[in-house]
């Protein structure tokens, strides 16, 4: 049975594919996939590999989206998490064909500034999260998954609150660094951040409660 969020992501795989398939024939034999810090080439991959990843990430994150509610079907019957998940799921998705149709682009020779536009998709790619972070009910897959979050609802709770906040600011820092220009470095630093901080209070909460409990 086909759902809303499967057509979505089907969509967004075959726009993957028709963008691959209108830029093959511009692209170098070899694609660049990796640079160093100074922004030299160190490593690529055939051209066919190079225009056909950002649909292949997508078709397998598009696959899981729509696996695992029928692996854990228990989980998903409750509503709102249900919705949550869709929205985190699609949102990943759709920052990655951003990200992959700009280097499609950049690998066919049009001039885009790169990391710009990747800043730009992360950072609103994190204020989508971060929107819904908060929302999250506890599992194993999605979320700041720790030990002390996973001991109790109310850790859970208070760290996926503090993680939506964090995720929204580094998303909004992002994107105003990309509209001035800032550093690239800006990127994994807000990442780093945004994912470590929630983990670090998640132990500093439990023993709180623990304390107090």
């Amino acid at each position: 049975m086909f759902t809303r969020t499967s057509i979505v992501s089907a969509v967004f795989f075959l726009i993957a594919v028709a963008a691959a398939v209108w830029l093959y024939s511009q692209m170098p034999a070899r694609v660049p996939v990796q640079w160093d810090r100074l922004s030299h080439v160190s490593h690529t991959v055939p051209r066919f590999w190079g225009a056909a990843s950002p649909a292949l990430m997508i078709l397998v994150l598009g696959v899981l989206t729509h696996l695992l509610p029928l692996i854990l079907p228990r989980l998903f019957n409750n509503a709102l998490f249900a919705q949550v998940y869709d929205i985190v799921m699609l949102a990943s998705q759709g920052g990655m064909l951003a990200a992959g149709l700009s280097v499609l682009l950049v690998d066919a020779g049009y001039p885009l500034p790169l990391p710009t536009i990747t800043m730009l998709a992360v950072g609103v790619l994190l204020m989508v999260l971060g929107n819904y972070l908060g929302r999250l009910r506890k599992n194993f897959f999605i979320g700041f998954r720790t030990p002390w979050t996973l001991a109790g609802d109310a850790v859970w709770e208070r760290t996926h609150r503090l993680g939506g906040w964090l995720f929204m600011l580094a998303g909004l820092t992002m994107v105003i660094g990309a509209l001035i220009g800032a550093p690239a470095w800006l990127v994994p630093a807000g990442i780093v951040a945004a994912a470590l901080i929630p983990c670090v209070y998640s132990f500093w909460t439990y023993r709180r409660l623990d304390k107090v409990g």
